[in-house]
């Protein structure tokens, strides 16, 4: 296996990201990466209108429906006939959006947060079910389950967008850790799956993290002071090598494959470093720089100085043979990347891979330099 060592230092290429990337980019580099005032006012309301009127932004508000959703369905990652699912949910669009840039106050994302909010209120009304409406109604423990994993995908969803300090927000994130660090300190943490007849499934008492609680604690630094101890644990168990066994959520009569729920390091990568899933690999590091969990993870110091080692002498992300935007083969970074529209050109196939460096180093407290 070829040894990689992480930079500790790193260029960021605002010139060249302001030259050839995309405006959600560009207005990111100047929100997250630049120190503060390094754009000017006018500068600022010019990427804003821009913004505004790109062309992922408009095609995903106009999506939406009136009622604040997408697709009819939550968690949806593409259309699905089996789950009745005709587009991507509604978590995921939200994300997208405040993955581009859209301003806080902008009215898409005002509009989700209604029905978002309102599966963190414990209502029981059914048509709060969406997806899971129509099996909930023969099957009362899917109901059940399904509330609480909605609950979660919203949380998840509306700490990622910054509202991280609402009561609503907090009280749900941290009941979501608490069921997690139960089931760290539980012997079902080392032997989750249990056999039944020719499956193997998820015991019953067992509650491992999601995708989603990886987010809510990533996107919330009051819980990372809070609950330090928790979130180590928590590192450490997701940088263990998960089982190789299919396994299935099996909730009353009906058998779920897990897409967002992990049993360790969900990570893959070859020898060189190389990740299977680039868009994944790279918002799961983003999310295990956030908890400050990143060396627990060889796999994620693999890829990741795999992919510095790929830049140019400026930061640019410039590996061989690129010839299209890598996607996403899971799904689950589909929200996050890319921003760009297209690949025609060289440098927007590698502008979103070159931004997500930067940004990782600023947040991973590197020695940065801006050129």
């Amino acid at each position: 296996m070829l040894a990689l060592e992480l930079p500790t230092v790193h260029r960021i290429p605002v010139t060249w990201l302001r030259q050839h990337a995309c405006v959600p980019i560009r207005w990111r580099t100047v929100h997250e990466i630049l120190p503060s005032g390094s754009a000017s006012p006018a500068d600022v309301d010019l990427l804003r209108e821009e913004l505004l009127q790109y062309k992922r932004v408009t095609q995903t508000t106009r999506k939406q429906k009136t009622t604040g959703i997408w697709g009819k369905n939550i968690l949806g990652l593409a259309a699905s006939k089996a789950q009745s699912i005709n587009d991507v949910g509604t978590v995921a669009q939200y994300r997208h959006l405040v993955e581009l840039g859209l301003p806080s106050d902008d009215r898409a994302l005002r509009l989700a947060e209604r029905p978002l909010f309102r599966l963190l209120s414990r209502d029981s009304d059914p048509a709060l079910l969406f997806e899971y409406q129509k099996g909930a109604k023969t099957n009362p423990a899917l109901g059940l389950w399904a509330r609480e994993f909605l609950r979660e995908g919203a949380t998840a969803a509306l700490a990622h967008a910054g509202h991280s300090e609402d009561p609503r927000v907090r009280g749900a994130a941290h009941r979501i850790a608490t069921n997690i660090s139960r089931h760290l300190r539980s012997e079902l943490s080392e032997k989750p799956i249990v056999r039944k007849g020719a499956r193997n499934m998820l015991h019953p008492e067992a509650c491992p993290p999601s995708l989603f609680a990886v987010a809510i604690i990533a996107y919330m630094p009051s819980m990372l002071r809070e609950r330090a101890g928790f979130v180590d644990r928590l590192g450490h168990y997701l940088a263990q090598t998960a089982t190789k066994r299919a396994w299935v959520i099996q909730v009353g009569r009906k058998a779920i494959t897990p897409t967002y729920h992990f049993l360790g390091d969900p990570l893959k990568a070859d020898s060189a470093g190389n990740p299977k899933d680039l868009p994944f690999a790279l918002h799961w590091i983003e999310l295990l720089v956030r908890m400050g969990v990143l060396e627990t993870s060889g796999t994620a110091q693999r890829i990741l100085a795999r992919l510095y080692r790929d830049c140019d002498a400026d930061g640019v992300w410039s590996p061989k043979n690129l010839r299209s935007i890598p996607r996403s083969s899971s799904k689950l970074g589909d929200f996050a990347f890319p921003l760009e529209l297209d690949g025609k050109t060289s440098e927007r196939r590698r502008a979103d891979v070159t931004f997500r460096l930067a940004l990782i180093a600023k947040l991973a407290g590197w020695e940065t330099e801006y050129i």
